[in-house]
């Protein structure tokens, strides 16, 4: 992968390969993160029922944000290599909100990273999750923000969200929004939710699938 009009910061297939498969890059304890491992961590994740369920759940919500931390350091490594690679200046911020690790890298010239409609963003994001999955044996869904980019997106979809459900309780007739990605969707669909007399579906197949605003009948 590269960054378009950076020649000297550029981002090549081999040097990607490098920061997501090989061992040496893995932080202490990867020496070996190949990824059919990853049955063998999910098999242990089967316990078997203890006479105490509440102890149960307790243990389970433990090592379930125990888990997303850890998602969370192994993406920060992950990212501070490519960071070096390109050569590029940035904080990383790490947190989790509800379900999820959230990774962000802020300050420094990023524009290059985010991409046309954050595209390069949400390719940067998936090479993240890999990596974070091959470590860790489990499918990331962790989310990645890069210079505020995701943050100003929600802003901007929340008013389009609320303005076009105000609309639709007003005519009682559907709108349908401009194609959206997985994240920009779930946004819109949050903020309808919250929002009595209408009600928002999906339609359509990637990369224009879109969110329809309906009155409730």
């Amino acid at each position: 992968m590269s960054v378009p009009q950076q020649p000297e910061s550029t981002l090549t297939a081999e040097a990607t390969s490098d920061a997501v498969l090989s061992p040496a890059d893995g932080g202490e304890g990867s020496a070996d993160p190949a990824l059919p491992q990853a049955d063998a961590a999910s098999d242990d994740a089967v316990v078997d029922p203890v006479a105490n369920g509440a102890e149960e759940d307790d243990e389970a919500d433990e090592d379930g944000a125990d888990l997303l931390v850890r998602e969370g350091d192994v993406a920060g490594d992950y990212l501070e290599r490519l960071l070096d690679i390109l050569d590029k200046d940035g904080d990383i911020d790490l947190d989790v909100e509800g379900d999820r690790a959230s990774v962000a890298i802020v300050g420094g010239k990023l524009t290059d990273l985010i991409g046309p409609d954050g595209a390069t963003l949400e390719a940067l994001q998936e090479l993240t999750r890999l990596a974070v999955a091959q470590s860790t044996g489990v499918r990331s869904r962790l989310m990645l923000d890069i210079g505020e980019f995701r943050a100003k997106r929600r802003a901007d979809l929340t008013a389009l969200a609320g303005d076009t459900a105000r609309r639709v309780s007003s005519s009682g007739q559907p709108e349908r929004l401009s194609p959206m990605n997985p994240f920009e969707r779930k946004v819109v669909h949050d903020v309808i939710a919250g929002v009595p007399g209408v009600h928002s579906e999906s339609e359509g197949e990637e990369p224009n699938r879109r969110v329809v605003v309906l009155p409730d009948k």
